[in-house]
């Protein structure tokens, strides 16, 4: 036994810090997470959970109005927020007691309170300390918005979870993964719905074709999208927010919902008073083990800003767990990591983008196909998909898998694993589809597009 209360001591108990507690404890280390706010951080409270649980209620509205040409009738339907607030509230309740009982039957300790790291091995939560051999940081990130005057007008992601009532005029600013995500939840729930974007492209991290691909179809379902529109200031007029643009114009809402980036939640740690160094951005600097410049500490998930997603935030706490006791000496890989957009339509993407591809200094042949599935042809919604291949031309692997379209996130899984197993495009064709799908068209592509 060491001369500390715990052999880890993790702050945040979100999905890295509970995951990287639970194995610790597993492997028999005394272990206490100090929360200060709610069990399963962003991901289950106020992120991925309540977020999808909102998108399959956006998507209702248009599967109704298509069933029409299926051969059903009924009178107009009637959405009411309420009801689905109280559900998803539900749920997440039920998730919170989920991740109580699982810390519980893991034998380790929770901790309600703020936590300030004070030494190389003590954490004081709320006036009481608490000394430790390995301190892990999982705090997460939160959301920002832009130092613009009107900004206290604006709300974030996280306010969209508990909006007493819909607005009817919405204004969404951003063009990532969670701006496009709400401008498709709000204009599925009936909202007028403008998203502004600076730049003149979505998703600018991702391969081009998607990010175009899916503000065609955004636009088609009656999302109005602003490129290379940027918003200098905000002004309210009683109930309704002016929403004022560089060149002047203005953009009348009711809603004002920021969705431009997130930080690491590094402030108030105390964390560079004892030699932990951060990036310019806030994030936690670790090494290939997530050990930071103070030996002792360790950080995982959004508070190293290296791959903001849950999954990954998993896999690297489990990989802190087992280094620190079970004697693993194995680095996270984060190539061919896979993840989804549940924008409307949804986007999923693993592996290499196109412009990626060439940037390594591969030679590549693209495979594209953009059709009608067979569910719209009937509908005639006029919603398409996109699916792209992207191959190293000397090899024939397949370096990268992406789609536009309906279930893209529960497509994409499946040849997530065939990237991991370096699969190569040969193989693809060899395989045989599943008809009829969309998934099939990934086996059935031949022909190759100019690079």
């Amino acid at each position: 036994m060491s001369g500390y209360d715990f052999d880890l001591l993790t702050i945040g108990a979100g999905s890295g810090g509970i995951r990287a507690s639970r194995r610790a404890a597993a492997f028999g280390a005394r272990v206490a997470v100090a929360e200060q706010r709610f069990l399963g951080g962003t991901c289950v409270n106020i992120g991925c959970i309540p977020k999808k649980l909102l998108s399959y209620a956006a998507h209702f509205r248009k599967e109704l109005e298509e069933s029409r040409s299926y051969g059903w009738s009924f009178d107009q339907p009637v959405f009411d927020w309420r009801t689905l607030l109280d559900a998803k509230n539900r749920e997440i309740e039920r998730l919170n007691g989920v991740y109580r009982n699982l810390l519980n039957q893991s034998g380790v300790e929770l901790i309600w309170g703020t936590a300030t790291i004070t030494g190389p091995h003590t954490v004081e939560v709320d006036g009481r300390t608490f000394t430790s051999k390995y301190i892990l940081v999982a705090t997460g990130s939160h959301p920002t918005v832009p130092d613009i005057e009107g900004a206290q007008y604006c709300i974030t992601s996280d306010d969209a979870f508990y909006l007493d009532t819909l607005p009817e005029r919405v204004v969404v600013v951003g063009g990532g993964y969670i701006a496009v995500e709400f401008a498709s939840i709000f204009n599925g729930l009936g909202i007028d719905t403008t998203l502004v974007y600076r730049g003149d492209r979505l998703l600018k991290s991702f391969d081009a074709d998607l990010g175009n691909f899916l503000a065609e179809q955004m636009t088609t379902q009656g999302v109005r999208i602003r490129f290379n529109t940027e918003i200098r200031k905000i002004e309210r007029d009683g109930a309704t927010l002016s929403c004022v643009t560089g060149d002047g114009e203005r953009l009348s809402c009711d809603t004002v919902l920021h969705a431009t980036g997130r930080v690491p939640n590094t402030a108030r740690l105390g964390l560079e008073s004892i030699g932990v160094a951060l990036a310019p951005n806030a994030a936690i600097v670790v090494d290939g083990a997530f050990q930071t410049s103070q030996p002792s500490i360790y950080a995982v998930g959004d508070v190293i800003h290296r791959m903001q997603l849950t999954p990954v935030a998993l896999a690297e706490g489990m990989l802190v767990a087992d280094r620190l006791f079970n004697g693993s000496t194995e680095h996270m890989d984060y190539s061919g990591v896979p993840t989804a957009i549940f924008s409307h339509p949804n986007v999923a993407t693993v592996g290499l983008s196109e412009e990626q591809a060439i940037e390594s200094g591969y030679k590549i042949d693209l495979y594209r196909s953009i059709f009608t599935p067979l569910k719209h042809t009937v509908s005639s919604s006029g919603d398409k998909v996109l699916l792209k291949l992207i191959v190293d031309r000397e090899s024939d692997r397949v370096l990268g898998v992406h789609m536009v379209g309906d279930d893209a996130g529960e497509i994409l899984q499946g040849f997530a694993v065939a990237i991991r197993c370096k699969a190569t495009k040969a193989q693809l064709d060899a395989t045989v589809g599943i008809h009829p799908t969309i998934a099939e068209e990934f086996v059935t592509m031949r022909a190759k597009v100019g690079v």
